[in-house]
């Protein structure tokens, strides 16, 4: 070892060489992220033992035909064996979970809305996690199941690895005129569509649909000798019910409303239509001050209207949001598609202004209509906002570490040369980072699981905290190596000695490392700090190795202020002029003591 890495710092040429593979490398490795070759996500998928299925159908729709549609996907998920039993829960959401938290579950109390909780067996005890099964579903549930009713939406909703979102992928349109953003959600919603990867497509707003208004006649029902009072009785307790009496009781302190109304076959039309709604009305008749039983459509007005839509405002402003989901992708790569297809979809319509600035996300978008000037903000939102936010902040984490180690290392040695050396070797254990993760997302995806192995938050937590061993490695060679060179050692063959002689110290640590991190790596969540460590540490011993010796051979600065010849003999060498010969046998089988 002593040899090889004296002949390497010994020449020039052999500088070079080491030089130009650990920067092909940090090219290579650099490179697979841009390429996708290593694809980046927030966490990675988590097997679960159970999941929700959150089923909206139209704004008008009835509890029975949502009880249908989530028949329906009861049929579908009977079939599956590692299914132990399903909770359906019509008009209200699940009881509260980690995701429903976030999801807004315990609003929901409208008789369109009803959440499915799917318990499974034992994740140990099945081969198929619970993404891969949702993965598998989740086409055939909706291909059976969203068509028996039109506007249905079925929603696949897993358990979090980490913290819970509102959604993965989430569109947040703000402006004035509601009109021009439903029409602009419907065009968001479009590009969803066309982005490979995004699934559970949802617009959060209710739909537009046909009601009818009864309004009392206050003219024919005085020409009818009819109280309007009379009229409106019979038409709550028609539709609602009323309250006709109240009851006393001992044991009740207050009174007992007595609530009559008609009973569910005569109150519910059959068809929302208008026909329908005329010939009930014509069934109920009031008897008048004649005693002439008169038929209430002759005394009221149908009048057919649009239902007026609930509007959602946050921060003072109009709000529609859009969501999605990501199948078995992660959300930055089809995010970056939709934001294409959404600017150029938008373009026909809008002036579109890509906002950078400090105080908005960097995929925001300002619209201006160009026939009416109306403004709308397009804010992206989402796990996506959560994965920036985090990966934002562990950049600053790392940057403000490498600062600071550089700061404590130029305290230290007093040299800004020798502590870029430090800091070199910290930085370039991303090379095994990258390259871990790369290879093993190709062991995961064709051999064990058949899904990507992502670069995560925790992959970079692993290699913020791989900094402080590289730099340890490091500091042993750059500190025995001075220790040598002042003990009168020249600065080449004292480089191949320390190097030499920490080898082993240095290998035994990263040995420790791997093997202490193998249990990491299995873990679905932690996966991604066990590769990054095992792969790190690797990278990190290879460069200490051979790479560090050959920046310190370069550097002047690890030489005593009075060195003289001793940093000077034997630089420069060419491999075949070399002439081992010329150090003492003791120093060169590196006994630097006698």
């Amino acid at each position: 070892m002593e040899e090889r890495i004296y002949k390497i710092v010994s020449s020039k040429k052999a500088q070079r060489k080491v030089g130009f593979i650990v920067l092909g490398f940090l090219i290579f490795a650099i490179a697979m992220i841009p390429t996708k070759m290593v694809l980046a996500k927030m966490l990675p998928g988590k097997s679960a033992n159970t999941y929700s299925i959150y089923v909206d159908t139209a704004t008008n729709s009835t509890i029975k035909q949502t009880r249908e549609v989530t028949e329906c996907v009861a049929k579908v998920l009977k079939q599956e064996e590692s299914i132990k039993n399903i909770e359906i829960f019509l008009g209200q959401g699940a009881p509260l979970d980690y995701a429903g938290l976030v999801k807004g579950s315990a609003f929901k109390s409208l008789k369109n809305q009803a959440e499915m909780v799917i318990n499974l067996t034992d994740k140990h005890e099945r081969d198929e996690p619970s993404y891969m099964m949702v993965h598998r579903l989740r086409p055939v549930i909706q291909n059976q199941c969203e068509h028996l009713y039109k506007d249905t939406s079925i929603k696949f909703v897993e358990m979090p690895s980490g913290p819970p979102t509102f959604a993965t992928i989430v569109v947040n349109l703000y402006g004035k005129d509601t009109l021009l953003l439903r029409q602009t959600s419907h065009t968001v919603e479009q590009s969803f569509k066309e982005t490979e990867g995004l699934v559970d497509i949802d617009i959060m707003q209710d739909d537009i649909y046909t009601k009818y208004e009864i309004i009392p006649n206050v003219e024919k029902i005085i020409n009818s000798s009819l109280g309007v009072d009379q009229v409106s009785k019979i038409l709550y307790m028609a539709f609602k019910g009323s309250v006709v009496a109240t009851k006393n009781s001992i044991q009740q302190q207050d009174q007992i409303p007595i609530f009559v109304s008609l009973d569910k076959k005569t109150r519910t039309l059959k068809e929302a239509s208008k026909m329908d709604l005329e010939l009930k009305l014509s069934r109920l008749k009031l008897l008048n001050k004649q005693g002439i039983m008169v038929p209430v459509r002759e005394v009221v007005d149908i009048k057919e209207t649009v239902a007026d839509p609930t509007i959602f405002k946050k921060n003072m402003h109009n709000k529609v949001s859009i969501t999605a989901e990501c199948d078995l992708v992660s959300q930055v790569y089809p995010l970056m598609d939709a934001r294409e297809i959404l600017i150029k979809k938008l373009e026909k319509d809008f002036e579109v202004k890509r906002l950078t600035g400090a105080s908005t996300y960097m995929f925001d978008l300002a619209l201006v209509h160009k026939k009416t000037g109306e403004k709308i903000l397009v804010r992206w939102d989402g796990e996506m906002k959560v994965s920036l936010d985090t990966f934002r902040d562990l950049g600053g984490a790392f940057i403000s570490a490498l600062v600071l180690m550089f700061l404590l290392m130029v305290v230290y040695y007093k040299s800004f040369a020798l502590s870029g050396i430090v800091l070199m070797g910290s930085f370039l254990s991303i090379i095994g980072v990258i390259i871990g993760h790369y290879i093993t997302d190709i062991v995961f995806l064709h051999f064990i699981t058949g899904v990507h192995f992502y670069l995560t938050a925790t992959s970079l937590i692993g290699f913020i905290s791989l900094m402080g061993i590289s730099a340890r490695s490091s500091l042993l060679l750059i500190d025995f190596t001075k220790s040598l060179i002042e003990s009168g050692i020249e600065k080449n063959r004292a480089i191949a000695i320390s190097t030499a002689t920490r080898s082993k110290p240095i290998m035994l640590t990263a040995v420790a490392i791997i093997l202490g991190s193998l249990l990491l790596a299995t873990d679905p969540i932690f996966g991604g700090l066990g590769i990054a460590l095992i792969f790190g540490s690797m990278a990190s011993t290879a460069v200490s190795l051979f790479y560090i010796p050959v920046l310190m051979a370069k550097v002047d600065a690890i030489c005593p202020q009075n060195g003289g010849m001793i940093c000077k003999e034997g630089e420069g060498k060419d491999e075949e002029h070399m002439d081992v010969t010329e150090v003492p046998p003791e120093i060169h089988h590196g006994n630097p003591t006698k």
